[in-house]
């Protein structure tokens, strides 16, 4: 039986990509393959989510893009994360470590 793709809960987008962006700078379909790949094809970016976010992360100074060539000999931008996004993606791993630790517990209460 084959396991459901599941939706990304909203605000975690932004933590995949710039995780995904700490590995190393890469283009929009390579994040959104990078991101099902690591994730077992549990998780899929659909280009309509991930272009907004995008947009969004390089607005707030957390990526940069330039355009360059990808592998398949086309024009892509591609995107690396700045120093403010690392900041910011070591402070969204924190928030997100504490928020799973208490949702775990939560699971794990017996009454």
């Amino acid at each position: 039986m084959a396991r459901p793709k599941s939706d990304l809960l909203q605000g975690t987008l932004d933590l995949l990509v710039l995780k995904t962006l700490g590995l190393g700078p890469q283009h929009g379909w390579g994040i959104s393959q990078r991101i099902q790949q690591i994730s077992r094809d549990v998780l899929q970016v659909n280009q309509g989510s991930l272009y907004p976010a995008l947009h969004r992360l390089e607005q707030q100074g957390w990526i940069a893009s330039e355009w360059g060539t990808s592998e398949n000999n086309r024009q892509a931008k591609f995107y690396r994360l700045t120093r403010a996004g690392q900041k910011q993606l070591a402070a969204e791993t924190e928030s997100w470590a504490r928020l799973s630790e208490a949702v775990a517990r939560i699971l794990d209460a017996t009454s």
